[in-house]
């Protein structure tokens, strides 16, 4: 039971606030050296010299450059601006423009912080000058910023891939459709709010001077910069020329190359670039040192074997074991962010999902929807702490906090979609089949 002891106590840490590396290595140095003794790890340097020699993982802080140069580019802008402009004359076309550049900030740059400043510091204060429903205005934003938790490339899908032991370009691949899927569910119910309450995201007038052909050009000015680092990257990826880590340094190059065009480049902005990525690789890997502790303490004390008896002998068998930890998931992602949920609570339940013939791939993806969740659910979803921060005085946080529920519930809907119709995704449920 020293296994279940010490996981229970590290949730308790970590809600409390602990830091989450310093959590991880401290109880598993407590609890080793009861159970076991200094012995017990004797082989932890070799654990950390195969995560530091492991080239899927560099793709990390090469993505992370990528988005925080892309950040500094004024990218964010001018799709907004440009998209505002297309879609604004429609009901609801501000919120649907919101999307639609979240869903691009995704896929090229995947920083879900930068995604919800830059558009809350953007758009809101033009949706709320226009009319728009505060919480409808807020829960939009949210929602779009954490696109890129599943919109690949993604750095929760690099991280699952490693745990869970799948190539990183298939999880890529199988992440595109579920992405956009709920990019679609997004727009329909914006759609479905403004039609039911035309108030609350009234149309915008079309400014003089621009016609819709002008709109349309400098729209897709706008869009094809980023869309054409899109490309090379996701392209490069699932056709097989280069690897995720080769593709994440074309990123980065791509990044670069965009700063130039948006005459943004310079070296100062690259060292701030680069020391931020630092900064949050640092963070990543001081996470997965104490996490790679933890699992090894936790696996010598026969806690994994106790859970996973447990979780075999469940109702149900792989329906039980699937409802219960996405379930897990979901509860926990109110609480603790999604790297610490990857690194501990994921390790713990994928040996059971093999035992049960569950495709892995499709547990995966399942996996990362329902962490997407995380950064929105209160009391400690980051997506709302980051609007909050840059939102204008009239805004509450109970706003922020009553605007994310209609999409959370849409979050929640498609990972039960995922649950229910793997096919529909192009996954299959079982082993056996697809991968």
């Amino acid at each position: 039971m020293i296994g279940i002891i010490m996981f229970g106590v590290c949730l308790i840490m970590l809600m409390w606030g602990f830091p989450v590396a310093f959590t991880f290595g401290g109880i598993a140095l407590i609890f080793g050296l009861i159970s076991e003794g200094p012995q017990l790890f004797a082989f932890m340097p070799y654990r950390i010299m195969s995560i530091m020699e492991n080239t899927v993982m560099m793709a990390i802080p090469l993505f992370i450059f990528m988005g925080i140069v892309l950040q500094r580019t004024r990218l964010a802008e001018q799709l907004l601006e440009s998209m505002g402009r297309l879609f604004g004359s429609v009901s609801g076309g501000l919120a649907i423009s919101t999307i639609l550049v979240g869903a691009l900030l995704a896929a090229s740059t995947g920083v879900v912080g930068a995604s919800v400043v830059a558009m809350g510091l953007i758009s809101l204060p033009v949706m709320l000058a226009h009319g728009y429903d505060k919480k409808l205005a807020c829960g939009t934003i949210c929602a779009s910023g954490t696109l890129g938790q599943i919109i690949p490339p993604s750095i929760i899908l690099i991280i699952l891939g490693e745990v869970v032991g799948l190539p990183v370009g298939d999880l890529f691949r199988a992440a595109v459709i579920p992405g956009a899927v709920l990019v679609g569910l997004y727009i329909g119910y914006i759609l479905l709010t403004s039609r039911l309450k035309p108030g609350s995201a009234p149309p915008m007038p079309r400014e003089e001077g621009f016609s819709r052909s002008e709109e349309i050009r400098k729209a897709l000015l706008a869009i094809l910069p980023p869309l054409a680092l899109i490309v090379v990257v996701l392209g490069s990826i699932f056709s097989g020329i280069a690897t995720p880590t080769e593709s994440s340094a074309l990123g980065g190059m791509g990044a670069l190359l965009l700063a130039l065009i948006y005459r943004q480049f310079s070296f100062s902005m690259v060292w701030e670039a680069a020391r931020d990525t630092v900064k949050v690789t640092a963070m990543v890997f001081a996470i997965l040192v104490g996490a790679t502790a933890f699992s090894m303490v936790f696996s010598y004390t026969g806690g994994d074997y106790l859970l996973e008896e447990w979780m075999l002998a469940l109702p149900g068998e792989k329906w039980g074991f699937l409802i219960l930890a996405m379930m897990i998931i979901l509860i926990l992602g109110f609480f603790i962010d999604f790297v610490e949920i990857s690194f501990i609570i994921v390790p713990i339940l994928a040996p059971v999902a093999e035992a049960l013939g569950i495709n892995m791939l499709w547990f995966a993806i399942l996996i990362a929807m329902n962490l997407q969740t995380s950064f929105l659910t209160p009391p400690f979803g980051f997506s709302l702490f980051y609007l909050k921060g840059v939102s204008p005085p009239g805004v509450k946080t109970t706003d922020i906090y009553r605007g994310v529920m209609p999409f959370i519930a849409i979050q929640v809907a498609v990972v039960v979609m995922i649950l229910i119709f793997p096919h529909w995704f192009g996954m299959s449920s079982t082993a056996s089949f697809g991968y």
